[in-house]
């Protein structure tokens, strides 16, 4: 891949894991993540193995070889499938690892995350990573690249239908969210919201250690970081919290 540098001017590497398999595990420290987001059961079941089965399509970034931040992409089929599942993230990991178990050959990709170090954060990195896993898409010879993306100021208007948020402009014609902004200024298109995107459910007492929150009404509850209010049930004690994200798909030449 051609060389990056941060707006810093700083020179940053950006190959696939599969170049540097020693680094396909690094921790990066992103900052302040919600507890909740990382009980969702299908990314606690084939996350970790991403690196390894879709080698080609995950990429990692260093600067003075420390990782400052990575992306994971999985290969899937879109055959006899409908592109844009509802079921956004969970459902084309599920599609992608099936496929890779029986040996199906892919036809398109599938974003699952760019995470950047938090020391990077206001320095482009996720943008040159965004360009990069494009470039690494088309270098296995497949021109789409889907994102079920999480735009990053839905949090501030957690009760605000995620179509409504996702079709908000700036005058320039680019959405008014930032990470959807990035996405569209790379060549992306935005398509449809996955209603159902990315699913948590638990205990109250389980709602109660990952926010710090009472959950002691039924109802919706705002939890801090949450794109949609928790539904909670204090009769039946459990409550679920169901993420829409936004389809983005990115189109373009193979190598």
């Amino acid at each position: 891949m051609p060389a990056h540098r941060l707006r810093s001017g700083q020179p940053v590497e950006i190959t696939t894991v599969a170049e540097r398999p020693h680094l396909a595990h690094a921790d990066i420290d992103v900052g302040t993540w919600p507890e909740f987001m990382r009980h969702n059961r299908i990314a606690e079941t084939y996350f970790g193995q991403t690196v390894e089965t879709f080698g080609t399509t995950c990429l990692i970034a260093t600067v003075d070889g420390v990782p400052i931040a990575d992306a994971h992409a999985v290969q899937l089929s879109y055959a006899g499938r409908p592109a844009f599942p509802s079921g956004g993230w969970e459902q084309v990991v599920v599609w992608a690892f099936a496929d890779a178990r029986r040996g199906v050959r892919a036809d398109a990709t599938c974003a699952l995350n760019i995470s950047v170090a938090r020391d990077f954060q206001t320095q482009g990195a996720a943008a040159l990573m965004l360009s990069a896993l494009r470039q690494a898409v088309a270098s296995v010879g497949l021109g789409i690249l889907d994102a079920p993306v999480r735009p990053t100021h839905k949090q501030f208007q957690p009760r605000t239908p995620m179509t409504t948020y996702a079709s908000r402009m700036r005058a320039d014609g680019l959405p008014v969210d930032p990470w959807l902004r990035t996405h569209v200024g790379a060549g992306g298109q935005v398509e449809s919201v996955a209603a159902a995107s990315w699913v948590v459910a638990g205990s109250l007492d389980e709602w109660r250690s990952w926010t710090g929150l009472a959950f002691d009404r039924s109802g919706l509850v705002e939890v801090p970081g949450g794109l949609v209010p928790v539904e909670c049930d204090v009769a039946a004690d459990r409550a679920v919290y169901v993420e829409p994200n936004v389809w983005v798909r990115h189109r373009f030449s193979t190598a």
